[in-house]
């Protein structure tokens, strides 16, 4: 079964709300240190701050917020870029699509789209780095692995950076890192791609809090593998995904719940 978007974000509109008016234990000072929010695109509004631009990792990066989640795609000329969508349509109001642009057309009409070597570049080993790889189709593999290997050159899988696909066939065309640094992220299909990273030895899963159970989450942690989930919106939800010992929480308001655990907290400062 699959539910059209706009269901699916009625149904997780009433899951948070849900989850909202249930009280949690407090998790305690050293779990609340070693929590890891992941901000989803960076702190954006889409209207003064774009989604997934460098004004919205700076934003991450000021607010202490350990990690950060963006997309990548690739240009006509074989330049990997910061985008979620295809196209330009949705964020920038242009009726474009990223792989028939070259990077410098792309920058002439929306310089706010930064590369990926420029992200890396500055807020490696600041950030860690959640990228997401895109379905689309790899033309040069070959050469998009070199490009790759290039850019996160410096970097260690899993320590500074790990690689996300709702769509697995995608690692199948990733070669510069080792599977284990792969993150397979589940929809409706959380059982499935669970299965899937066991088989394949990759690093662990990803998927909304609800669908995430506590059976799931036993499994892998018995591989040795972890699991981050999205997206709680309140302190207790935040509280829940702490109590459960879940290793990265993805947040599409991750400044907000930053600014909880610092207030309860005594130290911000996060293990890596």
């Amino acid at each position: 079964m699959k539910l059209s978007a706009p269901v699916q974000k009625r149904l997780l509109q009433y899951t948070d709300f849900f989850f909202d008016k249930r009280p949690q234990p407090f998790p305690g000072e050293a779990r609340l240190r070693t929590c890891k929010i992941v901000s989803h695109r960076g702190e954006h509004d889409n209207i003064a701050i774009y989604e997934n631009s460098i004004q919205a990792f700076d934003l991450a990066l000021e607010r202490g917020i350990w990690g950060i989640e963006f997309d990548v795609r690739w240009t006509k000329d074989l330049h990997p870029v910061v985008i979620h969508d295809p196209d330009l349509k949705r964020v920038f109001k242009l009726d474009l699509k990223i792989c028939e642009l070259t990077r410098k057309e792309l920058n002439s009409l929306c310089p706010a789209i930064p590369s990926l070597c420029e992200v890396i570049q500055k807020y490696s080993k600041k950030l860690h780095l959640m990228v997401e790889i895109k379905a689309e189709s790899y033309p040069d593999p070959q050469q998009q692995n070199k490009i790759f290997n290039d850019c996160f050159a410096g970097l260690e899988p899993e320590v500074d950076f790990h690689l996300l696909s709702l769509t697995p066939e995608m690692f199948d065309q990733i070669t510069f890192v080792p599977a284990s640094a792969f993150l397979l992220v589940a929809t409706l299909n959380l059982n499935q791609l669970s299965e899937l990273a066991f088989v394949k030895g990759y690093g662990g899963v990803a998927g909304h809090y609800l669908l995430l159970t506590n059976a799931i989450l036993a499994k892998h942690r018995k591989k040795g593998q972890k699991v981050g989930t999205g997206y709680p919106g309140s302190k207790n939800c935040l509280f829940r995904e702490i109590n459960r010992g879940i290793e990265w929480i993805f947040s599409n308001n991750a400044g907000e719940l930053q600014a909880v655990i610092s207030r309860l907290s005594s130290k911000t400062r996060f293990e890596r």
